[in-house]
């Protein structure tokens, strides 16, 4: 497997000059879009309690997706490697932001909580086991300096329904 060095890119235009830009804390929106060439822009903005927009995406959703899609694709594919059959998997995952007092804070811990469905009973102990290779992985888990926790629950497909068992 080839080792390289991979760059990525996007640009963030801040949205939000009411115009008269940011001559007082209260006086300006936090709105932004980040756009990557070639999809959709995202809108952004901070969370609710920093002054932002609840209906867009806010930094904490975006570290907390990326560490979830980041599981989810190396998950599938430590799964391929392990003669695992996954037809699905959802995620619920949360994490806990600790504010420091003096306008900073960081993220103190994330825990996933994927529900994996596999095709048969006897590929559940490896789906399972499938969880830490996929963390050992995930470049988004392996670039925080906070705990990334995995509670997942594996569930078989009913051969005779299609649904999980």
């Amino acid at each position: 497997m080839a080792i390289g060095t991979h760059r990525y890119a996007l640009r963030t235009t801040w949205t939000g000059d009411r115009g008269t830009g940011t001559s007082g804390y209260r006086d300006y929106d936090r709105a932004s879009t980040i756009a990557v060439a070639g999809k959709p822009d995202l809108l952004a903005s901070s969370d609710k309690p920093f002054r932002g927009d609840p209906a867009r995406w806010n930094p904490e959703d975006l570290l907390l997706a990326a560490l979830s899609e980041c599981h989810l694709l190396s998950y599938l594919h430590a799964c391929v490697g392990a003669g695992v059959v996954v037809v699905g998997y959802e995620d619920e995952a949360t994490g806990t932001m600790q504010e420091d007092g003096r306008g900073g804070g960081a993220f103190t811990e994330v825990t996933l909580h994927p529900i994996v469905t596999v095709s048969d009973e006897s590929m559940r102990e490896a789906a399972l086991a499938a969880h830490a290779q996929a963390n050992a992985w995930c470049f988004i888990a392996n670039s925080v300096s906070f705990p990334v926790h995995h509670e997942a629950t594996i569930l078989v497909r009913d051969a005779r329904a299609g649904e999980p068992a």
